[in-house]
């Protein structure tokens, strides 16, 4: 494997422990949240707090339908500090893939030892998938075993629609992050695309929930895309197909790009 994938076995190899301790982040986030709702949720009094705030404030965290297990889900984790991870974890990933090899001179080492550069995007790319997929597991695998004590009624399936949606926004600041890596050459740019593209759908969808007027805004929002139908209530959706097209889109035009960029330019 690791002569066939070299690039992708060397990324994971390197970066198991970064990995751990974003496992572990998730894992804790889940694990002082969730256990939380029955003691809202049993009198009322999550809904009654919630009923004291601006209801523009509510309508862009998305609180509205918090008093269910399902809806404090979403607004707590999945819309909110899981999203947050998910998209620091990729878009440093992303950013440090392409951007960052190169800066460091790593980039042009590797394509000196006969690595193809669409070959070496790509290998980039699955790594932070397989790394995606890892942190899937562990956040369906926490969910699993708090949903029944935090008496959050959770179906299985909602549950993995609810995760390949949020990977798949991580998926997304990621290929962002390596697409601008492999323009420019430049960690920051990738930082900057990561974290860009997510505070852009969390910022439109936040206006579109501000008014009826304003709900056509929704559909130029990837956050949008991969939430608005409830993954947790509903399943799977084209939205979240619509977020994992898009990574992989940009995740090929990131290799085009390398392929056509003088790196040592």
């Amino acid at each position: 494997m690791a002569r066939l994938l070299p690039v992708a076995t060397r990324n994971l190899r390197d970066s198991w422990r970064g990995l751990l301790a974003w496992a572990l982040g998730l894992a804790a986030a889940l694990a002082l949240y969730l256990p939380l709702f029955p003691s809202f949720g049993s009198n009322g009094s999550l809904e009654e707090i919630i009923a004291t705030l601006p209801p523009e404030l509510v309508d862009a965290l998305g609180y509205d339908q918090i008093g269910t297990g399902s809806g404090y889900a979403q607004a707590t984790f999945f819309g909110l500090i899981g999203f947050a991870l998910i998209v620091i974890a990729t878009t440093a990933w992303g950013a440090s893939a392409i951007g960052g090899a190169d800066e460091s001179g790593r980039l042009e080492l590797d394509l000196a030892h006969g690595i193809g550069r669409v070959a070496y995007v790509l290998e980039n790319a699955l790594a932070i998938l397989v790394k995606l997929i890892a942190l899937g597991i562990v956040i369906g695998g926490v969910i699993g075993i708090l949903d029944r004590p935090s008496e959050l009624g959770l179906e299985a399936s909602g549950i993995i629609a609810a995760i390949a949606a949020l990977t798949g926004l991580g998926a997304l600041s990621a290929a962002a992050a390596l697409l601008a890596g492999a323009i420019t050459g430049r960690r920051v740019v990738g930082v900057a695309a990561g974290a860009g593209i997510a505070v852009y759908g969390y910022a439109l969808q936040a206006v579109a929930n501000q008014s009826e007027d304003l709900a056509w805004v929704e559909r130029l929002s990837p956050y949008s895309w991969a939430y608005s139908q409830s993954p947790l209530e509903s399943g799977f959706s084209w939205g979240i197909a619509a977020v994992w097209g898009v990574a992989i889109v940009l995740s090929g035009a990131a290799a085009l790009a390398l392929r056509s960029r003088d790196v040592t330019g």
